[in-house]
């Protein structure tokens, strides 16, 4: 038999409580098996004359002798209205044992009512979770599988499950056993709740119930797959191969060219899909991908996933190659060839491709280069084509080379001659450079070069490892060192790499080391985890965020189509970026090209000359700190985001945004003064900032980037950006008026970085003053009378017959509110705002504001309203969510306190509440005043 787990529950309330949170009931915990009451157990006693062994007792109706279940259930009642919680459980366990047959006691008491059919907290729930648990406390004999006792007993079970509410679905099946139930009813009551479109509750049970192989997997998933559950279809399928076989080909089959999801959306009217654009071919491709990985499935299955992938990485060769111009004919001919391979879709994508990029002639000489069939291409470009085929029989052959003639000029040059490049392919070569690269003190570039893959068929194998030291390039062939795996070769030279990143004295230099580290150790088992073991390393791409986040001009800022990451670095340390053309060749090639030696020379060796110039002047690039400091073991502890790497050395600058100060200092701003708009990729900062009282509005979802500048124009806000058009966005708005933000930061750090950025003001007064939601800075008070009215009309003086103190006690109260008691800090939340009216509500319009506005009065528990000392709640005007007290305030402003300013508790002193039996009186005006974010809702522009 099934039992409820208590590992994974919150800690106890109230003795002997543990509250599930987030799904407003509660489930008793067990006790020590040393703390249980004995009492007799009359269910218990066998029949000799049952061959079966079951109890004595009707398992139809009522037990034969014990305790009136209806009369038990009668008792219990009178403790649950006054909320002893503890007796209440004591006599709940005393009963049990005196019940002739509890099981069918339980089915008696939940046949006798139906208050189990609502939604609020319910005693028969309750009881059925308690003789769960008491179940499970008593080790002793029950009915046998397959008796007729407990086949009708399942019966009786199954029939009260079709009419009961999920949280009564896993008491019920675990008590009766019910996953080895009759089959037929329980799928008859799964497709009942399916075609009711209770499509959640349908595809839940049947995971409870182990019923999946008997369910059709397409009818169970798709709706789900359309309101963006794909976390229960997960769970659904988890165990069943075939069942994971059969989603994955049903999901591979809507990336097919020329799908439309919204044809699947039709045939199901009853079910909302949440938001179509995540079920996009390149988004259904992902998870497609990803499921496939994480099942360990035949990439054979989702062929269409794989097109899709593959058109994608032709959109982004052709950017690589047409727009940035940072690849090579000769590359880019490679790549694109392995990609399109003899599908002919894909090519005449790739020709569609090409004709926005180029005029004919450049689609002309692709479709040569790439061996393109003449038939299916366009007239104009296949006569082209026969017209260059003709010259080029009689003319000698076009060079090979990159965009350009001549890129020397304008990138970074090596400062070393050819010949201190050494290619090092046998045991013996690196051998005889083993002293050199482990001299104690030394600093050592590392750097690791693979075929690029695009994601199709796999993660690569590493091809090529640099390691630069003062005057020479190492580049180690790494075919050849880890190849055969487990042989002398590459025994040894994975002590020889170990020893390297595992000693303290040698700094190591990188840039995102991380990454190439990982993919070393999945080649070389010995390397494992090396990334997170290696001690004395320097990751530049740390000091070049914050670099970044000083957003100060320095020479080479990066632009639309420039360079970016390691080549912006040295373009804005050395000068000249790196020339990038052979990044994406093939390394696995061998012999390797003159242009990919020496690119592969450059990417290490510029790792020190960088390093060496950001420890000349710290301050120059705006480092916080001095590259230069003795390096010291790093931690093998991994690191969030935001933070350093695990691995890197102690003494490597932090990742901060300086703060004016001095002369040149910004003056403070009043945090409710400041105000931003913030692209769609920053809703988790605009969130953070409305709730320390800042006006943040983001972008609606497709809005342009432009729509920012006209916005910051219009209104007179700063840009908040974490996209490529920040320069171009920072040139319409002028100096000063847009901030590029890291999202590698959480949102709370890029609402530090932020506030201290633009020497913001705040106050314990501008915490929740503005709504999180929906921005607006208009609340209203209700009284908890009238919240009754608005959530019960029909019977407003005592609302339900029962209210649950558990439900007083779920995450959505302890996460939601604020606390109007003073906190650990000294403060207390007093929001100055006028009270809510009937007059304020629309007639005939129920919880309606005059201006429109609904009060989103389902995301209330009713047990919230048993709470003592709850006097009163708040609404937004402007989306309508309902907030109460609780111990949010303390939390954010614990959060937050290292930005926080003034005294606490500084806040206008609130109007006082009415009784309870008494309307709220009106001030004269309407004031301003703050509220606190209940649960995550969805970013809009407002």
């Amino acid at each position: 038999m099934d039992h409820h787990s208590t590992q994974s529950r919150k800690a106890p309330v109230d003795g002997l409580w543990d509250f599930t949170y987030g799904r407003r009931t509660c489930r008793p915990r067990a006790p020590h098996s040393s703390c249980l009451p004995t009492f007799p157990q009359p269910w218990l006693r066998m029949d000799p004359g049952d061959p079966s062994g079951d109890p004595v007792g009707d398992a139809a109706g009522t037990p034969a002798d014990g305790q009136d279940p209806l009369l038990f259930l009668q008792a219990l009642r009178t403790l649950w209205s006054t909320r002893e919680r503890q007796q209440l459980r004591e006599e709940a366990w005393r009963g049990f044992a005196s019940l002739g047959d509890p099981l069918a006691g339980l089915l008696a008491m939940l046949e006798s009512g139906q208050g189990w059919q609502g939604t609020g907290p319910s005693l028969e729930v309750w009881v059925a979770c308690e003789l769960s648990c008491w179940l499970q406390a008593r080790p002793c004999p029950g009915l046998a599988q397959g008796s007729p006792g407990l086949k009708q007993l399942q019966a009786r079970a199954v029939r009260v499950l079709a009419k009961s509410t999920p949280r009564l679905v896993e008491p019920l099946v675990s008590i009766f056993q019910l996953q080895d139930a009759e089959r037929r009813p329980l799928l008859a009551h799964i497709h009942q709740l399916h075609q009711d479109g209770k499509f959640k509750e349908a595809i839940m049970l049947g995971t409870k119930l182990k019923l999946q192989p008997e369910l059709d997997v397409e009818k169970m998933c798709t709706p789900l797959l359309l309101q963006d559950k794909a976390s229960l279809v997960e769970r659904y399928v988890a165990g069943f191969p075939d069942l994971q076989r059969r989603l994955l080909a049903l999901m591979d089959s809507w990336c097919r060219p020329g799908f439309d999801i919204r044809t699947v959306s039709r045939r199901l009217p009853q079910v909302t899909p949440r938001r179509l654009e995540k079920l996009s071919p390149k988004a259904l491709m992902r998870q497609v991908l990803s499921l496939r990985e994480k099942y360990g499935l035949d990439p054979a299955l989702c062929p269409h996933a794989a097109t899709q992938q593959c058109l994608a990485a032709l959109r982004f060769l052709c950017c690589k190659r047409f727009v940035e111009r940072s690849m090579s004919q000769e590359n880019w001919a490679d790549c694109v060839q392995g990609l399109v391979g003899q599908s002919p879709w894909l090519q005449e994508q790739l020709l569609q491709l090409l004709a926005s990029h180029g005029d004919t002639a450049t689609a002309t000489h692709c479709a040569l280069d790439l061996f393109l069939p003449e038939g299916r291409l366009p007239a104009t470009v296949a006569a082209e084509l026969s017209c260059l085929r003709l010259q080029e029989s009689s003319a000698p052959p076009r060079p090979a080379g990159g965009p350009s003639a001549d890129r020397t000029d304008g990138h970074y040059q090596l400062p070393i001659a050819r010949r201190d490049i050494h290619f090092l392919a046998s045991w013996e070569d690196l051998a005889s450079h083993e002293e050199e690269l482990l001299q104690p003190g030394r600093v050592v570039g590392v750097d690791v070069e693979w075929r690029p893959s695009f994601g199709v068929g796999g993660r690569p194998r590493p091809s090529l490892m640099q390691l630069a030291v003062e005057g020479h390039v190492f580049l180690l062939d790494l075919p050849v060192f880890l190849e055969p795996a487990g042989g002398l070769v590459t025994l040894a030279f994975s002590q020889l790499v170990s020893r390297l990143l595992l000693d303290p004295s040698i700094t190591k230099l990188g840039y995102g080391m991380t990454e190439d580290l990982r993919s070393l150790g999945t080649s070389c088992p010995a390397l494992a985890h090396v990334e997170k073991q290696l001690q004395g390393g320097l990751d530049l791409l740390q000091a070049h965020r914050q670099m970044w986040m000083a957003d100060e001009p320095v020479r080479g800022v990066a632009r639309a189509g420039g360079p970016r990451g390691l080549s912006l670095l040295v373009q804005q340390v050395l000068g000249k970026p790196l020339d990038k053309t052979q990044q994406l060749s093939n390394w696995d090639r061998r012999p390797l090209s003159e242009e990919q030696l020496v690119y592969a020379a450059a990417d290490a060796y510029c790792l020190l000359e960088v390093y060496q110039a950001l420890c000349r002047e710290p301050a120059r690039f705006h480092l916080l700190d001095n590259l230069a400091r003795s390096p010291r073991p790093g931690h093998s502890k991994r690191s969030g985001a935001g933070e350093l790497p695990g691995w890197q050395e102690a003494s490597a600058p932090a990742l901060q945004v300086p703060v004016a100060e001095g002369e040149d200092a910004a003056p403070a701003v009043p945090a409710r003064a400041f105000r931003v708009v913030c692209d769609n990729m920053l809703q988790g900062l605009a969130r953070s900032l409305r709730c320390l009282g800042v006006d943040a509005l983001v972008l609606g979802t497709g809005e342009d980037h432009r729509r920012a500048a006209e916005v910051a124009r219009q209104e007179e806000r700063v840009i908040l950006t974490s996209g490529l058009p920040y320069h171009k966005l920072r040139a319409q708005v002028g100096a000063g008026r847009c901030l590029r933000v890291d999202c590698s930061l959480k949102a709370r750090q890029q609402a530090k970085a932020v506030l201290r950025h633009f020497n913001v003001h705040v106050t314990h007064a501008d915490i929740f003053s503005r709504c999180q939601a929906c921005n607006c800075d208009q609340y209203l008070k209700v009284s908890k009378n009238l919240m009754r009215q608005l959530m019960w009309p029909s019977d407003h003086q005592e609302g339900p017959s029962s209210i649950g103190d558990e439900a007083a006690h779920s995450e959505d109260i302890q996460e939601a509110g604020l606390a109007l008691e003073e906190g650990p800090g000294g403060y207390a939340y007093d929001p100055p705002c006028r009270w809510l009216e009937a007059t304020d509500l629309q007639a005939g319009v129920p919880a309606t504001l005059g201006n429109g506005t609904r009060l989103q009065l389902a995301g209330v528990p009713a047990g919230v309203l048993a709470r003592p000392g709850l006097r009163s709640f708040y609404c937004c005007t402007g989306c309508g969510k309902v907030f109460w007290e609780g111990s949010h305030l303390g939390r954010i402003a614990a959060h937050f306190s290292e930005v926080l300013g003034g005294a606490p508790g500084s806040r206008a002193q609130p109007p006082s509440a009415p009784p309870e039996d008494q309307p709220p009186t009106l001030p004269a005006y309407f004031r301003q005043g703050p509220t606190v974010k209940v649960k995550k809702a969805p970013a809009k522009r407002t």
